[in-house]
């Protein structure tokens, strides 16, 4: 009787959690800003997706942001594949602060690192918007800062300090993208911010341009690895936090 009793909790609590997990996408459309989203893009959006054959209830997606460059790169996979294939690339709409990480409240610097999705805002100041979970680990090792600062968000609108400022027409795109892969079980979303292209080349050259900035060349040498890693693998990058804040690469 016992077992039975067992196997029934089981089999409710697991049904909770499938229901939940599924009725994310749900929950969200009942915000105007969502639904319009839907309405409007999301049509285009699963019809991207059938093309690269991966189905809206098994997506998983990753984000990579170049701040010279000014673009962001959305990629996707199936859950069950281990590799990821870029389907979109957008123009990041307005710039703030300049290269180099966020260390502290109020540089207007956008962070550097890797980063991942920790908020679903649907009714942001900016349209819509998806938090990242800065300060990281990372972040706070390294900076001997008071105050680190925090709400660092991908968002519409086209004005922003310290935020990955899309546009709105663009991040009604980039939040379903996020709302399908939270509602198909991806827990976290990776977010990659680069200062730039990390190339050799390209770190040659800024080497030489921030020579003066020894600790700044350092930190870009650091998550230079996890850039190479990725335009290699094309896969979620694995890696450990050390005591001092570096990126440890598996």
């Amino acid at each position: 009787m016992k077992q039975i009793f067992l196997f029934l909790l089981l089999h409710i609590l697991v049904g909770f959690s499938i229901q939940t997990q599924t009725d994310f996408v749900g929950d969200q459309k009942k915000f105007g800003r969502v639904k319009i989203a839907y309405t409007e893009k999301g049509k285009i959006i699963f019809k991207r997706l059938n093309t690269l054959n991966i189905a809206e209830n098994k997506l998983n997606i990753l984000i990579v942001a170049y701040k010279d460059e000014g673009d962001l790169e959305l990629f996707v996979k199936n859950k069950s594949s281990l590799t990821f294939e870029k389907i979109e690339s957008y123009k990041i709409c307005a710039k703030s602060g300049s290269l180099g990480p966020k260390r502290k409240y109020g540089d207007g610097q956008v962070p550097e690192g890797f980063y991942t999705i920790d908020r679903f805002n649907p009714t942001s100041s900016y349209y819509l918007s998806l938090g990242i979970n800065y300060p990281n680990q990372s972040d706070r090792k390294i900076s001997n800062a008071s105050n680190l600062g925090g709400d660092i968000f991908i968002h519409g609108s086209c004005v922003s300090i310290g935020c990955l400022p899309m546009t709105d027409e663009k991040i009604k795109e980039i939040y379903i993208y996020a709302c399908q892969a939270k509602n198909s079980g991806q827990q976290k979303i990776p977010v990659y911010i680069f200062p730039f292209k990390m190339t050799d080349e390209k770190m040659r050259e800024m080497t030489e341009e921030y020579k003066s900035r020894k600790e700044l060349i350092t930190f870009w040498n650091n998550i230079q690895k996890g850039y190479l890693i990725f335009e290699k693998e094309k896969k979620e990058l694995a890696y450990t936090i050390s005591s001092t804040g570096i990126y440890e690469f598996q």
